[in-house]
C-alpha cells in the first residue's frame, strides 16, 4: 500500500505572516488578515445547533449497565433553561456563582451550559481538592475569593469532607446522588420556569463572564481566571480557522482529561459546542484499573479528533499495534491526533506516525500547541507533519505574539481576544501579569525550529521562573533538560526535579517508574548510570549535561504544592522542600549516582 505522507490542504490553515522587528531585540508576529467572525455568546451556539440540529447529540455518558445515555442539542437547551431558572431562583447570579466539586458527568456539563445559558458564572475545581487534600485548604480559599451561592458535588456523600468545610454563610448544596442533610437534588432543578431564562439569556454580552478556571496553586493559593463570552468564542474560532476539517465535518469526540482544567474545559468542549459536535464522557483514563474502560470506549466512538497526555498515548500505542480492529475504529474517521501536558517522547511520536499511516495509507496528522489558562487556552498550534515531537506552532489568527529577550532566552507574550481581563478579585496580580503595551506575559519562553523562519514554528524552551543559573553564569532551560533526561532514561523515571543552582553542575533528583521499583538496587543503579552517562556524553554543554544523580524515595506532595491537580511537577517547590537532600546530592557520598 502506498502511503501518502501530505495533508489535505483543506483541512488545515497555511498561515501567512507580518512581523515587526524593534530596537530592544523584541520580536513581534502575528498572522494577516483578521480572525472570522464568530457568535458573540455560548448560549448563541447552543440556540444555533438546537434549532438546526435538535437531535444530534451533545453530551454522552455510559449509564449503570454500560448503555450509552446520549442528550440531544433540543433536550439539553431545554434542561438547561429550566436549570438555570432554578439556579437563579436560588439566588445565583454574576456575583453569586455555582462552584463544581466533581469530576466529568452529564450533571456537570448540563449545569455548565444552564449557567452560561443565563449569565450565572460557574468554577469547576479540580476534585483533588476536595477528595486527595487532607486540609482542604485551597478550596477554602477558593470559595473565600468566589463566595459561591450554590455548590455542587455529584456524589454527596464522596465529598461530604469537602462540603462541611465550605458550605456555609448560606450557600446551597445541589448533588446527584448521596445527599446530606439539607442538600437539593440535582433532579429538582429540571421544574424550573424556562420563561425565565429565555429572558435572562436576553442580557448576556460578549463580556459576560462564562466562568472561573483556577491556577495549579503550585506557588500559593490558586488565581481565578475569569473566562469571558468573547473570551471562548473567539477561542473556538481560531480553533476553526486552524482545524479547518471542523466546519465540514462535526466534531465527534472521546474524551477524559478534567474540566476544571482549561485544555478540556474549554478547548475541547467548546471545540465540540460551538461545532455543533458530539462529546462522549470517558470514565477511563491513563492509569491503572481505569485504560481498560477507555479502549472499550474506542472499540465503538470513531473520533474525528482525539486528544491525550504523553502517557496516555503511550499506552494506547500499544493496543493499536496489537490491535488491528482497534486500529482500524480508530482511524477510521480521525483527522488528527493531539497531544499536550507535557513532553512526547520521540518513540512514542515515531511508533504513532507509523501506525496512522499503515492502516490508513495516509499522514494523519499528530501535534501540539501552546496556551494557557489565561488564554482560553489555544493560542500556538503546529499542522505540519514533523519528523520530531515537539514543535508548539505558529501564532494563532487574531493574536499578537511578542518575543522579549530575558536571560539568553525569548520570552513569550500575547494579546487578543483571547486573553483574560484578569484574576477576579486580585487586581495586583492582573496588573502584574500584563506589560506596558497589555500584551499578557505567558512566562514561557520560546526556541524557533528556524532562526531564519518563524513561520515553521517554535520549541517550548522552558518556563523563565523555573530556570537558573549555574556558577559559570549560564542559564539552565531546566524544562527542556527535565525532558531530555527523562527520555534518556528510557522508562527507568516517571519525573526528574532538575538541581544545580548556584553550583558548578546539574544534578537530578528521580522520581522511578513502576518497571525501575521492581528491579534489584544493583542492577537498577548500573542502568541508572549507564543511561546518564550515555546522556551526558550527547549534551552539548554544562547547561544540558547531568553529571549527578539520586534516586528521591518521598513521592510530591499536593498539598505542600510539590504537584499540580494535572500531576506535573513544580521544579521551584520541590527544589525548596527538598533542599537537604539537593545539598547532599552535589556534596556526594551514598546514594548519589556520577557520571
Amino acid at each position: 500500500m502506498s502511503v501518502e505522507t501530505k495533508l489535505r490542504a483543506s483541512d488545515f490553515w497555511s498561515p501567512d505572516f507580518e512581523y515587526e522587528h524593534r530596537d530592544d531585540g523584541s520580536i513581534v508576529m502575528r498572522q494577516t488578515g483578521p480572525l472570522p467572525d464568530y457568535l458573540p455568546t455560548l448560549a448563541d451556539y447552543l440556540d444555533t445547533w438546537a434549532d438546526d440540529t435538535p437531535d444530534r447529540t451533545w453530551i454522552a455518558r455510559r449509564d449503570a449497565d454500560g448503555a450509552w445515555r446520549e442528550i440531544g442539542y433540543g433536550a439539553a437547551r431545554d434542561m438547561a433553561r429550566r436549570i438555570g431558572a432554578s439556579l437563579l431562583a436560588l439566588g445565583l447570579g454574576p456575583d453569586r456563582p455555582l462552584l463544581i466539586l466533581s469530576e466529568n458527568s452529564l450533571e456537570h456539563a448540563l449545569l455548565g451550559a444552564a449557567c452560561f445559558y443565563v449569565g450565572i458564572p460557574h468554577a469547576p475545581v479540580s476534585p483533588a481538592y476536595s477528595l486527595v487534600s487532607r486540609d482542604h485548604a485551597k478550596l477554602k480559599d477558593i470559595a473565600a475569593t468566589l463566595c459561591p451561592g450554590a455548590i455542587f458535588a455529584d456524589d454527596g456523600q464522596a465529598f461530604s469532607a469537602a462540603l462541611n468545610a465550605i458550605a456555609a454563610d448560606g450557600r446551597h448544596v445541589i448533588t446527584h446522588r448521596g445527599a446530606g442533610a439539607g442538600a437539593l437534588a440535582f433532579d429538582d432543578l429540571l421544574n424550573g420556569d424556562p420563561d425565565a431564562a429565555v429572558a435572562a439569556r436576553a442580557a448576556l454580552t460578549p463580556d459576560t463572564v462564562v466562568k472561573y478556571l483556577f491556577t495549579s496553586g503550585s506557588t500559593g493559593s490558586p488565581k481565578a481566571v475569569i473566562n469571558t463570552n468573547r473570551m471562548v468564542c473567539a477561542m473556538a474560532a481560531m480553533t476553526r480557522d486552524c482545524y479547518r476539517f471542523l466546519m465540514t465535518t462535526p466534531p465527534v469526540v472521546l474524551d477524559w482529561a478534567p474540566w476544571n482544567h482549561t485544555a478540556a474545559g474549554n478547548k475541547v468542549s467548546y471545540l465540540v459546542l460551538t461545532n455543533g459536535g458530539s462529546y462522549y464522557i470517558d470514565d477511563g483514563k491513563p492509569a491503572p484499573g481505569k485504560f481498560d474502560e477507555t479502549l472499550r470506549n474506542l472499540h465503538e466512538i470513531s473520533c474525528t479528533w482525539y486528544f491525550n497526555v504523553p502517557v496516555g498515548w503511550d499506552m494506547l500505542i500499544e493496543e493499536l499495534e496489537r490491535d488491528e480492529a482497534l486500529a482500524a475504529t480508530f482511524f477510521s474517521k480521525l483527522s488528527m491526533m493531539f497531544y499536550a501536558g507535557a513532553g512526547m517522547a520521540q518513540h512514542t511520536w515515531d511508533r504513532l506516525r507509523a501506525i496512522g499511516r499503515k492502516t490508513t495509507g495516509h499522514e494523519v496528522l499528530l501535534a501540539t500547541g501552546l496556551g494557557s489558562t489565561e488564554t482560553a487556552p489555544f493560542a500556538l498550534a503546529c499542522t505540519e507533519v514533523q519528523e520530531s515531537s515537539g514543535n508548539v506552532g505558529v501564532p494563532s489568527r487574531g493574536l499578537e505574539m511578542k518575543l522579549v529577550p530575558n536571560g539568553g532566552k525569548l520570552e513569550l507574550r500575547l494579546k487578543g481576544p483571547t486573553i483574560t481581563p484578569g484574576y477576579y478579585g486580585d487586581p495586583e496580580k492582573t496588573r502584574e501579569s500584563f506589560d506596558e503595551e497589555g500584551f499578557y506575559c505567558m512566562g514561557d519562553a520560546l526556541r524557533p525550529a528556524d532562526p531564519d523562519d518563524f513561520s515553521k514554528g517554535f520549541f517550548f524552551d522552558g518556563r523563565i521562573a523555573e530556570n537558573f543559573k549555574l556558577t559559570t553564569g549560564t542559564w539552565v532551560a531546566v524544562g527542556a533538560v527535565r525532558a531530555a533526561l527523562v527520555d534518556a532514561l528510557d522508562g527507568l523515571v516517571r519525573d526528574a526535579v532538575i538541581t544545580g543552582e548556584n553550583e558548578a553542575e546539574l544534578g537530578a533528583l528521580l522520581l522511578l517508574s513502576h518497571t525501575a521499583r521492581r528491579m534489584p538496587e544493583e542492577d537498577l543503579n548500573a542502568a541508572l548510570t549507564e543511561k546518564l552517562a550515555a546522556a551526558a556524553k550527547r549534551a552539548s554543554g554544562s547547561a544540558s549535561r547531568v553529571c549527578r544523580a539520586m534516586v528521591l524515595g518521598q513521592e510530591p506532595s499536593f498539598d505542600r504544592g510539590e504537584v499540580t491537580e494535572k500531576g506535573s511537577l513544580n521544579q521551584r517547590a520541590m527544589r525548596a522542600s527538598h533542599a537537604d537532600e539537593i545539598a547532599r546530592l552535589h556534596a556526594g557520598g551514598a546514594g548519589v549516582l556520577t557520571v
